[in-house]
């Protein structure tokens, strides 16, 4: 069964009034639109759109299909648009999310937590701007000291602590945890009158950040990061525990279905270090960008975004009159149009979807087809 999706973009304060709206052929929008979710996640399930008014999850849940583990999908598939730099965050491992949702289980009802669901949430984002600006992961020690070393006596009493990848990590802890603000002010004054040949983007990102979050010390914790510019249909993929904070641009999401995330900066809502620092994974190192490649899976046409994780797996395919690609899937799939229009083939059902629309295809639908002439991104469970 083909069932198509639709959703309501979020409006997050760091959300663009015109990526999305342009993928979509609107003009811009009043406000900030940040994220559009298709997936059945209980934070803002998708619309189906069969007449019925139900969302995902309660069709899911109606209908009795069996679409994963406790009925449900176990991947969420995102559209995010940033117009300036999400939270600084990092999401914990299965383990890690099982028992923090149990020891918050019995907190009040209005008591902000740490862990909405039980479920760990590695993630892969693809770019769909022409260029999509990150921050990734904590940067090797010693680039990360030629950087302080850059910013001179300002940056001098946090190089002090950052010896090694254990310090690296406890320095973020420091930076947010208040006692640090005179030097997390004082860096911050001192980043107008920094100049380096290496380390110019970086500089030039805290700059804006800076700005745009005075006083926070987020601005810091991210000069200790990756800066990364993907390029389109360039992706990253982030493990549990990995620090990032997307800065701008628009890309597809997706990821195992969770909304846990521990923040570090650069936002005003609820950051808990302690806690933070627990889930933080203690190496430093570059992030690669994940490059397309053949999917095996397909009788031609389509790319996969390599990553070992069973969540989820995001294939992509570019189809046109004379190009058109089929493949049978693992279990559930989203296909999500990105460009032009695709039509989503299964036995005797077809659906088409256009830039920014979406079709759910319920398991045992095989194989799927993909016409017509546009982008489309699936994701399927990993196999």
């Amino acid at each position: 069964m083909l069932v198509p999706l639709t959703n309501t973009p979020r409006a997050f304060d760091w959300g663009s009034r015109s990526l999305i709206a342009a993928l979509e052929g609107r003009g811009p929008a009043e406000g900030p639109e940040a994220e559009v979710w298709f997936g059945d996640h209980p934070s803002d399930p998708s619309d189906v759109q069969d007449g019925s008014g139900r969302t995902l999850d309660a069709w899911i849940r109606e209908e009795g299909v069996d679409v994963g583990p406790g009925g449900r999908l176990p991947f969420l598939l995102k559209l995010l648009a940033a117009g300036r730099s999400l939270s600084i965050q990092a999401h914990p491992t299965k383990q890690q999310a099982e028992a923090g949702f149990a020891r918050e289980a019995v907190l009040d009802a209005d008591t902000v937590r740490n862990y909405v669901d039980d479920n760990h949430k590695p993630e892969m984002v693809v770019a769909l701007s022409p260029t999509f600006v990150a921050l990734c992961g904590l940067r090797e020690v010693p680039a990360t000291r030629r950087l302080l070393e850059a910013l001179g006596t300002a940056a001098a009493p946090l190089a002090e602590r950052i010896q090694d990848e254990d310090s690296l990590v406890d320095a973020v802890g420091w930076l947010l945890s208040g006692r640090a603000q005179g030097v997390v002010d004082e860096i911050t004054a001192s980043l107008a009158d920094t100049r380096s040949t290496e380390f110019a983007a970086d500089l030039s990102n805290a700059r804006r950040n800076a700005a745009e979050f005075p006083g926070d010390p987020g601005v810091v914790v991210g000069l200790l990061m990756n800066l990364v510019t993907l390029h389109r249909g360039e992706g990253l993929f982030l493990r549990a525990g990995q620090l990032h904070a997307y800065q701008k641009g628009l890309g597809v999401e997706v990821m195992a279905a969770s909304d846990n995330v521990l923040r570090g900066g650069l936002t005003p809502k609820h950051i808990d270090v302690d806690e933070l620092l627990s889930v933080l994974e203690r190496r430093a190192g570059e992030v690669p960008v994940v490059l397309p490649a053949a999917f095996n899976g397909a009788s031609h046409g389509i790319d996969e975004y390599p990553a070992d994780i069973d969540d989820f797996q995001l294939l992509r395919a570019v189809v046109s009159e004379d190009r058109t690609a089929t493949f049978v899937p693992s279990g559930p799939v989203i296909a999500l149009c990105v460009d032009g229009e695709v039509d989503v083939t299964a036995g005797n059902d077809c659906v088409s979807i256009a830039a920014g629309r979406a079709v759910l295809a319920t398991p045992g639908e095989a194989p799927l087809a993909l016409s017509g002439a546009g982008e489309i991104f699936v994701v399927q469970p990993g196999v």
